[in-house]
């Protein structure tokens, strides 16, 4: 199989680095020009993966065409590129809606929407797609775990939760800092930091455990982890969580009724 991917951004990186890493048997892929940089890096890992300067060659060459730009950029090319029925055509797309990738592609089937995080590049995490589709779910299992969604107004709720990558890697930042500025050096702070919520993620996902009751039992009375819980909540931390994944499935919405 051979496969394209317009657009060669963080995302586009991840997956092609999974590819690569997967038992997947993918003869060709082809990447943009568009990010010099990264499609350089990508080129050195593989004798598999090809540059190519033009996005409608990439689609002619390709069997399966990945769909990783912007929605703006997306927004702009698409409509100038020419799809045929043949191919299988997955867009990692956020505000694009599926109606809206038919019209833009001209194309009535064999149209997904997936929504793939960097932990692909480790053949890790959740893979989310509409419609469901038996052949992009075999795929994407060689790559994570694949979560196939039904309605595709639900989809924005994974969209949203999505959004959650960089906050989470900002709170790993905050609590390193917090080591270094005591003493502790940057290689040790990030170090354990990282191994922490890793481990504290692995326990939770699998012992398959209620999060409500894991928050319980991680705390005792008196203890420091009551008293974490207790400010935070204070502070309105969570609830923030909440208000911030309200305001950003608004914006999907909204753009998607566009």
């Amino acid at each position: 199989m051979k496969i394209g991917f317009i657009g060669t951004g963080q995302i586009t990186k991840a997956v092609v680095t999974g590819v690569i890493n997967s038992k997947l048997k993918v003869t060709k892929i082809f990447v943009s020009e568009r990010n010099k940089k990264i499609s350089r890096i990508l080129k050195f890992k593989s004798k598999k993966i090809t540059i190519i300067k033009k996005n409608q060659d990439i689609i002619n060459g390709s069997d399966w065409v990945f769909l990783a730009v912007t929605p703006t950029v997306g927004n702009k090319i698409l409509s100038s590129l020419k799809f045929n029925k043949n191919k299988m055509i997955i867009s990692f797309i956020s505000t694009i809606n599926l109606n809206q990738l038919k019209k833009i592609t001209g194309l009535k089937s064999n149209i997904i929407r997936a929504i793939p995080l960097p932990p692909i590049a480790l053949c890790k995490g959740p893979i989310p797609i509409y419609p469901p589709n038996i052949k992009v779910k075999k795929f994407f299992d060689k790559l994570g775990s694949t979560v196939e969604i039904n309605n595709e107004k639900l989809s924005l709720n994974f969209w949203t939760t999505s959004a959650m990558m960089a906050p989470f890697y900002e709170i790993l930042y905050s609590l390193s800092n917090w080591l270094i500025k005591r003493g502790i050096k940057k290689e040790n702070a990030q170090k354990y930091i990282s191994s922490l919520f890793l481990a504290l993620s692995e326990d939770a996902f699998n012992h398959n455990k209620n999060l409500k009751k894991l928050v319980r039992e991680s705390q005792t009375p008196g203890g420091l982890n009551e008293q974490a819980v207790k400010d935070l909540r204070k502070a309105g931390f969570y609830k923030l969580l909440e208000k911030t994944s309200n305001r950003i499935i608004k914006r999907l919405k909204k753009s998607q009724s566009n």
